[in-house]
Parts: C-alpha cells; structure tokens; sequence
C-alpha cells in the first residue's frame, strides 16, 4: 500500500506523489520517473515487488494524474519537470536516491545526473538515451495529445492493443486493462478518457524535429554510478547502436540489457527486466 502525498511546484502548482513505505534500514529510495503520458500508476508493477523492502517514491509529472495541469503548455519540458522533482526532493529532505527512470523519466534523470550526480545512488535508464531514433518520435508525435474517449474499460484496452500491439505482442485482454487503467481515467461525464493533460504535446510541437541540447556528455557523469540500460528488442526509441555505446561512455558501472519481445518500453515487470533490477539494487547495497 502506499500514501499518498502532495507538494507545491515553484510556480505554484499542487502536484501528487504516492509514497510506498519501505527500507526503514538506511538504504535510499526509489525515485520512480514516468515517461510521457504516463504517471505514477505505471510503477505498480515494481511497487508490488519491492515496496516494504524499499520504499519508492513515484510522482505524477505536472499535467498528469492527480497534479495540476500547468497554466503554461510551454512548462511541459524536461528542465521544469526536474526543478518541480528538486523541490519535491527538498521537501521530503531525501539527498540520496535511486532514480528509475522510463523514457521521459530518463531524460529527467540525465539531467540529474549532469546536475546533481551526487544524488544518485544508482540508476535506470529505461529504453531512453542521449540520441532517439526519429521512427519512434515521429510515432508519438502521432498520438501524444491526441484525446480519446471510450464508453468502457474493454474498448479503452482494445484501443490500446490497436495501437500498440507490436510494442507488446504477447499481451493478452487482461494485460491491456491493467494498462489502461494505468493511462486512462473515468471523467465525470461516464466516459474513460486519457489521464493526462492534452497540451503536453505543444512543446514537442513547437520543436519539430530540430535537435536538441547534445546529451552524449552527459553519460560519463553515471561513470561510477551502478547504472542499468534497459532497452526493449523491438524499440522504434532506443537504437542498438545508441543503447551499446552508451554503456561503452559509463564503463564498467553499466550493465544493458535488451528485454526480448517488448518495444517502447519495457513495463518492469518481464523477466529479464526484474532480474536485471535486482542486480542492479544489490549494485547500490553492496557495491
């Protein structure tokens, strides 16, 4: 089970986060990191696994959930995400933590790890890196922001397996409503619609395909850091190459691993993802 708990933004907003209680003996939290148009929900899986032996903090990014929606589209970027974490970080007075971080959670964490390396006592990557492959970016541009409306749970989950079902080929009925209950919420109106705010997509907008701010620097920062890459075998996000030459610019502290028959991204829950993330957290508590 987990609490849950509010802070303000430094502009001003109420944002959420659930707190699942856990390692009372010292060790340092998680720090669960969503990706675009997900939020805290989507951590479940992992939560259900290792809360009470650690605890993990998983917030919803402003726009997202149960956090306010932003007045400005244009604060829906990666910089005003880590700076509403830092205050978040602040508040709850936590200096050491292990950031996991799924696709935009990534990005986050890299900015942290530029930033503020010494908070990081380890850290995962999820399918996520400084060089994206414009097939996958141009697919979410597809549908970030985009709204849906579906009179039940069955047709928001039949949706999602249309558009999704060569990023998770093996899901079944029941896999796709646990997901949609995790990206979609029912509004007041009886219909289930997609839990976040529609405008997060204007940044992304705005930018077009332009490149952004070199992000390659950044790996040797996570050098000495117990660092995990997980890259889903099917991604249209994370190019082999991209992923390989990471863990190359870390060194010795990072380990990758592909997550066989998953795309963009790897929900934490496979196989090979939770025996990865085990060996990663006995990384950080043993060295």
């Amino acid at each position: 089970m987990y609490n849950d708990g509010y802070w303000w933004s430094p502009d001003g907003l109420r944002l959420h986060y659930r707190d699942y209680a856990g390692g009372d003996d010292g060790r340092p939290p998680l720090l669960c990191l969503p990706g675009l148009t997900r939020n805290a929900r989507d951590f479940e899986p992992l939560a259900a696994r290792l809360a009470g032996e650690w605890r993990l903090i998983c917030p919803d990014m402003r726009g997202r959930a149960e956090s306010a929606y932003a007045k400005d589209a244009m604060t829906y970027v990666p910089l005003t995400y880590m700076q509403d974490i830092s205050r978040l970080l602040a508040d709850l007075a936590i200096t050491r933590f292990v950031a996991v971080g799924t696709s935009l959670g990534g990005l986050i964490t890299m900015l942290m790890a530029a930033t503020h390396r010494e908070w990081l006592a380890g850290a995962l990557l999820n399918d996520v890196g400084p060089a994206l492959e414009e097939e996958g970016l141009a697919r979410i541009r597809t549908y970030v922001g985009v709204n849906q409306s579906h009179p039940t749970w069955v047709h928001a989950a039949r949706a999602l397996a249309d558009a999704n079902g060569d990023v998770y080929p093996g899901y079944d009925l029941q896999a796709w409503l646990a997901m949609a209950k995790r990206l979609y919420r029912l509004n007041s109106g009886g219909r289930i619609v997609l839990d976040y705010d529609m405008k997060v997509a204007e940044p992304i907008r705005a930018m077009g395909t332009e490149a952004g701010v070199d992000m390659w620097p950044v790996m040797k920062a996570f050098s000495g850091i117990p660092t995990l890459l997980l890259r889903g075998e099917r991604s249209d996000l994370l190019g082999e190459t991209t992923a390989q030459r990471m863990a190359a610019e870390i060194g010795p502290g990072a380990e990758l691993v592909t997550v066989p028959g998953v795309g963009h991204a790897p929900v934490l829950d496979e196989a090979e993802s939770v025996a990865a993330i085990d060996r990663l957290l006995a990384r950080v508590l043993h060295g």
